[in-house]
């Protein structure tokens, strides 16, 4: 399909309209428990994430381990401003995400010179060295004591819908980018990236230009965090498990390199993540709240071993298996 074809097709079908109106009344649906309208923010800070992610390591082939390092920077710029300047970390919103993409920049000036699992290892010791310089510069950062901050609202629906713009505003220009003529360089990158520079294509321009939407979404996912949780230290920003892998994990099961996998991703991992925390809502013994790490893993395992494609690249496969056993079913 040209480009130019791609481009008859509306950005937002018929069947995402339902999507994106559902997810606008979800939270009127749950209004009487504050505690599910949490879980839902959660979600559309994860779908952020994993789009992001998905952009580099799905559709141009840039596997990163240290979106971490992203949604930490974008996190802190917000934070700083209101330890240093007591402004409020709203403004993060605004720099968040451009501040993520200048380090995004510099750092893709040593690491775009790697590939494979180099460039793997390249992002993930970006993250690391991050977690221990903010945690160890208390006169910048405050260290691991962290920064607190009063969120301005009880209610959870502000949060909610500033996070769905957010989330939308992802998902859409990662599809607009996917559907120009640098979302099939995109793609040719990933394919192969040396057969793509011997058709004449600026692999590294265009790596930039990857990493410069991902790391801006990344970025901008970090400020909201700080904003909604009113709490960050370099121990759960950087966070290698609880952001970088949970990141990737969002991607591989909802679905790599396609437009909406991440978002069903995200919806699957904080469904789990919350069961196993609370341990099935206190119907199952206390030790499987700890059990969260084990439960990915299997997750993990069933996604590579039946469903390489995640939920929604092998879709078509699960409805075809459902066909098949309610067809069985009749007989």
């Amino acid at each position: 399909m040209t480009t130019e074809q791609t481009n008859k097709n509306p950005l937002i079908a018929k069947n995402e309209w339902f999507i994106i109106l559902a997810a606008v009344v979800l939270p009127f649906i749950f209004h009487f428990s504050p505690y599910i309208q949490g879980l839902l923010i959660f979600i559309m800070i994860w779908t952020v994430l994993g789009s992001s992610w998905n952009l580099l390591a799905g559709f141009t082939g840039l596997v990163s381990f240290g979106h971490a390092a992203y949604f930490g920077v974008g996190a802190y710029v917000g934070g700083l401003l209101y330890f240093h300047f007591h402004i409020s970390p709203w403004w993060g919103l605004l720099l968040g995400g451009p501040v993520a993409v200048l380090f995004g920049y510099l750092l893709g000036l040593m690491v775009f010179r790697l590939r494979g699992p180099y460039f793997a290892l390249g992002t993930l010791a970006s993250a690391e060295i991050l977690r221990i310089v903010f945690g160890q510069e208390e006169w910048l950062t405050n260290g691991h004591n962290g920064i607190l901050y009063i969120t301005t609202w009880v209610s959870k629906y502000p949060y909610y819908f500033v996070g769905l713009a957010i989330a939308l505003g992802s998902v859409l220009t990662i599809k607009l980018v996917m559907r120009s003529k640098a979302g099939f360089y995109f793609l040719s990158i990933r394919e192969d990236e040396d057969a793509a520079e011997a058709l004449g294509i600026d692999t590294k321009l265009y790596k930039n230009i990857a990493t410069i939407i991902s790391t801006f979404w990344a970025g901008t996912a970090g400020a909201f965090y700080m904003i909604y949780m009113g709490f960050i230290d370099p121990e759960v920003v950087f966070a290698l498990h609880n952001i970088s892998i949970i990141t990737i994990l969002v991607g591989i099961i909802g679905g790599v390199g396609t437009i909406w996998g991440p978002t069903v991703g995200a919806v699957i991992m904080v469904l789990v993540q919350e069961l196993f925390r609370s341990a099935f809502f206190d119907l199952a013994p206390s030790w499987v709240s700890r059990m969260h790490e084990l439960a990915f893993g299997l997750l993990v395992i069933f996604v590579i071993l039946y469903l390489a494609g995640g939920v929604v690249g092998d879709w078509d496969i699960i409805r075809k298996r459902l066909h098949f056993k309610r067809a069985e079913i009749k007989e």
